[in-house]
C-alpha cells in the first residue's frame, strides 16, 4: 500500500461543516462521561479493597465484570446500531452508565457493587461504537481515521477528569457524595443528546435495512468476520490497547505505590501523564494515519515494541524499584496505546460496506477488551499467588501481547493484498460510471 490509498472524497460523503462538529460533539460529550465513569475505579482501587473488605482477586472483579460486559456487547451494539441509528443506541446506553454509577455510588455490599459495574459496563459498551458511526455519517470518509483519534482523545480527557478531579473529590468529600455527584454528568449530557443530537445531516439519510431477523444478524457478523481487515483490525485492537487499559483502570496506581514506594501524589502524577501522553500522540497518529495510510501498521508494530521494551525494562530492574526516569518513560509510552488502538479501526472502516459499520467495528472494539479483561483477572490471581509479587504478575503483559502480534503478522499480508483488489475496482467503476 501507499499513500496513494488513503481516503479520498466520494460522491455522496457527507459535507462535515461547523453543524457536523457540532452534533458530533455532542455524541463525543456522552462517550467522555463514559469514560470518567468506566476509569472511576482506577483512582478509587485501594479505597474500594477497604470499603468492601476484598483482596486483590475480588477487587480485579469489578474491572473483570464491567470488561466482560464491555466485551461481550460489542457484537451485539454494532448490530443495533447498523438497525436502529446512532441515537437511540446512546440514549439507552446514558441512562443505564448514569444508574450503574450512581448504584456505586450507594452499594453497601461487595454484591450491589459488583452488579452495579456491569450496569456500568452495558450502558458503556454502546457508546463508542455510536460515536464511531455518528462521524462517519457527519464526516467525508477522508476524515475518519482523524475523527476517530479525536474520539479517543475525548475519552482520554475524561480518564484525566478521573485522575484529576474525581480522586481529590473522593478524598475530600467521601465516597457517596464522589460518586453521586459524579452521576450528575450523565444527566447534563442526556440533556444535550435528546434535544440536539441527530443520526446524519439531512439529505444522507441512510438506505433502510432490506432483512431483519436472525438469519440477517448471521449474515451481517459472518460477512464482517471474513474480511481480513476485520480481524486485523481485532488483533491490532487487541494487542495495543491492553497494557494502557489495565495499568488506568486498576493496577496502575497499587503498583506505583506499593511496587514502587511512591505516594499516591506521585501515582497520580504519572497516571496523569499516561492521559497527557495519550491525547498529544493520537493527534499525532490520526494525522499520520489520515495522510499516509501505509503508515498503519508501523504504528502499530512500533507501539507494540516500545511497550513491551519499557515494560521489561522497568519489571527487570535489581529490587523491583524502578528509578522515576524510567517510571517517567513507561507512562509515556504507555500513552501510544491507546491511539495505536484506533489503528485497529482504520483497517476494519474501509473493508467493509457502510451497512456493515456497526458491526466490523463491535468486532475491532471487542479484541482489546477481552485482552484487558484477561490481564486483569491474571494480574490479580497472580498477586495473590505470589504474595503481591508485582514483576511476576505484571508479566503477563507480554504474553497476551506475544498472541497478539503472531496474529497480526499473520494477517497482514492478506489485507494488503485485499486492499489493493479494492483499490483496483473502485478505479475501474469509477472509469465506467457515466458522466
Amino acid at each position: 500500500m501507499s499513500s496513494a490509498s488513503s481516503p479520498v472524497s466520494l460522491p455522496g460523503d457527507p459535507p462535515g461543516g461547523r453543524k457536523a462538529v457540532v452534533v458530533w460533539s455532542i455524541g463525543v460529550a456522552v462517550y467522555f462521561v463514559a469514560v470518567i465513569f468506566r476509569t472511576s475505579l482506577g483512582v478509587a482501587g485501594l479505597d474500594a479493597a477497604d470499603r468492601f473488605h476484598v483482596n486483590a482477586s475480588a477487587l480485579s472483579t469489578f474491572s473483570i465484570l464491567q470488561l466482560l460486559v464491555y466485551a461481550g456487547m460489542q457484537i451485539p451494539v454494532g448490530l443495533m446500531v447498523d438497525r436502529l441509528g446512532t441515537k437511540k443506541v446512546l440514549t439507552i446506553g446514558v441512562v443505564l452508565f448514569t444508574v450503574g454509577q450512581l448504584g456505586f455510588a450507594l452499594s453497601p455490599s461487595y454484591a450491589m457493587a459488583l452488579a452495579s459495574r456491569a450496569l456500568l459496563g452495558c450502558g458503556d459498551a454502546l457508546t463508542f461504537i455510536s460515536v464511531l458511526r455518528l462521524g462517519t455519517r457527519w464526516f467525508p470518509a477522508r476524515r475518519g481515521p482523524l475523527v476517530a483519534q479525536l474520539a479517543g482523545l475525548v475519552g482520554m480527557a475524561g480518564n484525566l477528569v478521573s485522575t484529576l478531579v474525581l480522586a481529590r473529590l473522593l478524598h475530600s468529600v467521601g465516597w457517596t457524595a464522589a460518586f453521586a455527584g459524579s452521576a450528575l454528568c450523565g444527566v447534563v449530557v442526556f440533556v444535550l443528546m435528546t434535544l440536539f443530537l441527530k443520526d446524519h445531516p439531512e439529505g444522507h439519510e441512510p438506505a433502510p435495512a432490506e432483512h431483519t431477523g436472525a438469519a440477517f444478524v448471521r449474515e451481517q457478523i459472518t460477512l464482517s468476520w471474513r474480511e481480513p481487515g476485520t480481524r486485523l483490525g481485532m488483533w491490532v485492537h487487541f494487542t495495543t490497547q491492553f497494557p494502557a487499559m489495565v495499568f488506568l483502570l486498576l493496577w496502575g496506581l497499587p503498583f506505583l505505590v506499593e511496587a514502587q514506594g511512591l505516594s499516591r501524589a506521585a501515582a497520580g502524577e504519572l497516571l496523569t501523564l499516561v492521559v497527557l501522553s495519550n491525547m498529544v500522540i493520537g493527534l499525532v497518529y490520526g494525522q499520520i494515519v489520515a495522510r499516509h495510510h501505509a503508515a498503519r501498521l508501523p504504528l502499530a508494530l512500533g507501539t507494540i515494541g516500545a511497550t513491551a521494551t519499557a515494560w521489561a525494562a522497568t519489571l527487570a530492574c535489581p529490587g523491583g524499584h524502578a528509578p522515576m526516569w524510567l517510571l517517567i518513560v513507561l507512562c509515556a509510552v504507555l500513552g501510544a496505546c491507546g491511539p495505536a488502538s484506533m489503528i485497529g479501526f482504520d483497517f476494519a472502516r474501509p473493508a467493509n460496506p457502510p451497512e456493515r459499520q456497526g458491526t466490523a467495528s463491535g468486532i475491532t472494539n471487542m479484541g482489546g477488551f477481552v485482552a484487558s479483561m484477561t490481564t486483569l483477572l491474571a494480574i490479580g490471581l497472580l498477586l495473590d499467588a505470589t504474595g503481591d509479587d508485582y514483576r511476576v504478575a505484571f508479566s503477563a503483559v507480554f504474553v497476551l501481547e506475544a498472541v497478539g502480534l503472531c496474529q497480526i503478522l499473520r494477517l497482514r499480508s492478506r489485507v494488503v493484498r485485499r486492499e489493493r483488489e479494492q483499490l483496483v475496482a473502485s478505479r475501474v467503476e469509477a472509469v465506467h460510471v457515466p458522466a
